[in-house]
């Protein structure tokens, strides 16, 4: 058989479609479906060779200059098998993976486990347009070894920092814990700024806000900023440690106070005595970079950084934008010139700047040679036209970067911002306006703001004519207090910006780094806000105060100069890892002794109760034993004064943890270890005890020696809704009704994890709103069970699919859109994908479908399970061991 064909291996199967409509017949264009080949999970991966060294858990051979053991995970083994049976009816490979470190060290690992016999050439593009596709085809490269050494030392540093500090996390805070050079910088941020508003105090003062207007004009209002020669004070003046000003002379009034001058004043004649005017010119921002990108769809469209990054990839990878992983400014000529075209066309010459504008990167290491994120080719699409293409989600994240493409050439807006200064008997307003006086570039975008104080501040607020000397009707004053304010929690938004500012970590990582943090539980979200738990601060103490270096901003953002001057080979990749692993002999700083003998040393120093426990404060300054502590247990925070005890509910922020708050909850647990009653059949005692989730109520005593009995309160009910008889009843649960007609078994009803419900056998029910299972009757339980099976949650009989669409080009098995007990989701037999919560069901179209299959496959997939049936066949199938065969002998590692 005659090789006419050229194999291009990209990604992921949506990238692979777009190029193959640019290439035609004489290529076949293939996925990898991500990384083929990676570091072991564990020692149970490595080739049994491996298992018995020391270093088998790490996957690296520390030993050895760190040479990593890369193996093909299984799920992977099928796509390599057909990747290789391609390569062998194929003239050339092309490796068309992404441009940035990830997709160079994809190549790479493409190559080393297909040992191709023909050329290899390395296809890089940053758009996928017909053009960019010829071009790269015209002008192919070598892989860039630099580039995937930097990316590989990436892989193992993270290994080596992750996998052994983790270790000691498990031992000394808690299992399941991890850690990691950026991941364990980010939660110290957030930690950092919860310690601020811990030991926030806040302040009040007052001050008057006056309506007033010139005769027969519009009203407008000024807030008074002096008084009798003495400065009123504004939030930053006061300290917020202590909630004290900072400067004595300013002039602190109380409401009463206020309320008090402003009658005082109702009568007085007041004039303006000034009016300031200042010009000035708003130029637009640059084009998107990743970590721009994702804070502002955050702030605009409420995107999760991981949500936004998904959106992105699949804009990308069917041909809508350049690539979304870049650090760079820049634009492209081509793409300069396509936007100015656009600014005449859509809003007019008047609206274009009179120069091309260029946009310096300020991020450090940033990546000049790629560009920042623009919609793709030339001339650019316009958003209205893509309409039916996209989905709601896409469309709007692509108008986002449209139109802040557009805006980076066009004019500067003109403003005007007039202060009025009003006056009337030693008390003096102020009044503030800003006039647009050209949109320029607001026209067509306007950035979002974290702070909606200043957002509001920068919006057009007209102010009427007036003149010096002018009189001004005053139409009300009114006294008016405030209260200071702690720093803001960080979003994800100011968390990514913080982060890249500081230069740590890349941004193309910050989307899987919030997901992390939250996963592990260091992290929680109230409303848009990233919120520590306890768990958090207790492992930042440790690090702090064990590991230092390793949650130092600076000496962090130093690792990040050192990995990219390896992308650059400035710098041998061995050394730095032997220097930082291993440490440099002799060397008496803290940063140079090495991770490994770091850690040993601290292994026996570190007092795990003490990194767990955090001070409250005294409820009586002279008695030691009256110190209230938090505690992070195993089972979660308690709070602890000597031997009293008591659990903090659900996810209460840190900074609500006061020590009254403490108190209030220590009170509520010595109500607890109080009987409500004691039940009549048993003679034991009923308590209401407070847990981790919520309250519930207890039969006997933790020291019996019968196991204390638990139910938890319905949905919507209160402790105050408890009384013993409730109580009893509750303990009821699962309560059985008596025995089915024709089912022949017994029916109970029971309170569930997803609400109150009633069983016999195999068949349920979930109970009606309305019906207690308190309440419900025998009767109504037979009635319940007579029903059809809603389509809700748990087994249900077999549903419809939604939507059935081609086969996979991955498994063969058609693509389904089924709707699952969580949400609607897709699969292809092998695989399950869940769409976004926003999507639409009936708008998902098979390439979508393919998309989603394919980054769940990426990452990990969630795999079918086999049925029953399926794994007893299995069973039935499976070689059986022969009588008498000796166990192999397997040494521990």
């Amino acid at each position: 058989m005659s090789k006419d064909k050229s194999l291009v291996i990209v990604e992921s199967p949506a990238k692979a479609r777009t190029i193959s409509k640019f290439l035609g017949k004489d290529f076949t264009v293939e996925a990898s479906i991500g990384h083929i080949r990676d570091l072991p999970q564990g020692a149970k991966e490595l080739p049994e060779k491996y298992k018995s060294e020391k270093w088998a858990y790490l996957g690296v051979n520390v030993d050895e200059d760190f040479q990593p053991v890369y193996i093909v995970p299984a799920d992977k083994k099928k796509q390599v098998s057909k990747l290789k049976s391609l390569l062998k009816e194929c003239k050339d490979l092309y490796l068309a993976t992404d441009e940035d470190r990830e997709g160079e060290a994809i190549s790479w690992h493409l190559e080393q486990v297909l040992q191709p016999k023909v050329p290899v050439h390395r296809l890089v593009f940053h758009e996928i347009t017909r053009e960019a596709i010829e071009n790269a085809l015209h002008h192919p490269r070598k892989i860039d070894e630099a580039l995937v050494r930097a990316q590989e030392t990436r892989r193992i540093l993270d290994r080596l920092y992750g996998f052994d500090v983790s270790q000691l996390l498990w031992r000394k805070v808690g299992p399941k814990l991890s850690a990691g050079r950026v991941q364990s910088v980010a939660v110290r941020l957030i930690v950092d700024r919860e310690r601020e508003r811990m030991a926030f105090r806040s302040a009040t003062y007052a001050d008057l806000i006056g309506t007033f207007s010139p005769a027969d004009a519009a009203k407008f209002n000024a807030v008074m900023v002096s008084y009798s020669g003495r400065k009123l004070p504004s939030g930053k003046d006061f300290n917020p440690k202590t909630g004290q000003l900072k400067d004595a002379n300013l002039l602190l009034l109380s409401e009463a106070e206020a309320v008090d001058l402003a009658e005082r004043l109702r009568a007085a004649k007041f004039a303006v005595t000034n009016i300031e005017v200042k010009p000035y010119r708003e130029k637009p921002k640059p084009p998107f970079t990743t970590s721009t990108l994702q804070q502002e769809a955050n702030r605009k469209l409420g995107f999760t950084a991981r949500r936004t990054m998904q959106i992105a990839q699949s804009l990308y990878e069917n041909g809508y934008i350049t690539y979304m992983r870049t650090d760079s400014t820049s634009l492209a000529k081509e793409a300069v010139a396509a936007a100015r075209d656009l600014v005449r066309q859509e809003y007019g010459a008047q609206f274009l700047f009179p120069q091309e504008r260029t946009y310096a990167t300020k991020v450090k290491n940033a990546q000049e040679a790629h560009e920042a994120i623009r919609p793709a080719g030339h001339p650019f699409q316009l958003p209205g036209n893509l309409k039916g293409q996209l989905t709601e989600e896409q469309f709007r994240l692509f108008d986002m970067i449209w139109k802040r493409t557009i805006a980076c050439q066009m004019a500067d807006a003109e403003k005007r911002r007039v202060t009025v200064t009003i006056e009337a008997e030693g008390a003096i307003f102020q009044a503030s306006g800003t006039t647009i006086d050209f949109e320029g570039f607001l026209r067509a975008y306007v950035e979002g703001s974290d702070n909606p104080d200043e957002e509001l501040a920068q919006q057009e607020v007209l102010l009427p004519d007036m003149k010096i000397n002018q009189n001004l009707v005053c139409h009300e004053l009114q006294g008016k207090s405030h209260t200071t304010q702690p720093p803001a929690r960080f979003t994800e938004a100011s968390l990514t910006r913080t982060l890249e500012e500081l230069g740590i970590g890349r941004p193309s990582t910050y989307a899987s780094i919030i997901d992390t943090i939250q996963n592990r539980d260091y992290v929680f979200k109230k409303g848009n806000a990233l919120v520590p738990s306890w768990t958090a601060f207790s492992v930042i103490r440790l690090l702090e105060e064990h590991l230092a270096s390793l949650v130092d901003y600076a000496f962090t953002a130093q690792m990040e100069d050192y990995l990219d001057s390896i992308s650059r080979d400035e710098t041998g990749f061995k050394d730095y890892l032997q220097k930082f692993y291993f440490g440099i002999d002799g060397s008496p700083s803290s940063e140079a002794i090495g991770l490994r003998p770091l850690l040993e040393s601290k292994v026996k120093e570190i007092d795990a109760r003490d990194t767990s426990r955090f001070s409250l404060g005294l409820v009586s300054e002279d008695d030691r034993a009256s110190e209230v502590f938090v505690r992070v247990g195993r089972y979660g925070p308690f709070i602890e004064q000597g031997e009293r005890k008591a659990s903090i509910p659900g996810v209460v922020p840190p900074d609500e943890i006061t020590l009254e708050k403490a108190l209030e909850l220590l009170e509520q647990a010595a109500k607890g270890d109080e009987p409500l009653g004691y039940c009549p059949v048993t003679g034991k005692p009923v308590y209401v005890k407070a847990g981790r989730f919520g309250p519930y109520v207890q039969l006997g005593h933790i020291d019996d020696e019968e196991k204390p009995r638990n139910a938890s309160l319905l949905r919507g009910m209160t402790v105050e809704d408890l009384n013993l008889e409730v109580a009893l009843r509750l303990l009821e649960l699962p309560k059985d009704l008596g025995v089915h007609p024709d089912l022949n078994e017994s029916i109970i009803v029971s309170n569930g994890k997803f609400g109150p419900y009633v069983k016999c056998g195999s068949e349920t029910r979930s109970l009606p709103a309305g019906l207690s299972p308190l309440d419900c009757t025998f009767d109504q339980a037979i009635e319940l069970l007579a029903q059809p099976k809603a389509a809700g949650r748990g087994r249900a009989a077999k549903r419809e699919p939604i939507k059935i669409f081609e086969p996979s080009p991955i498994t063969g098995n058609p693509v389904q859109l089924l709707d699952g007990r969580y949400g609607p989701y897709v699969t292809d037999g092998e695989t399950n994908a869940s769409l976004p919560k926003d999507a639409d069901p009936s708008e998902l179209t098979l390439p979508q479908a393919l998309e989603l299959l394919a980054a769940r496959a990426a990452a990990g997939g969630t795999k079918k399970r086999p049925t029953k049936k399926a794994a007893t066949a299995a069973k039935k199938t499976a070689p059986k061991k022969k009588k008498g065969a000796k166990k192999k002998s397997t040494k521990k590692s």
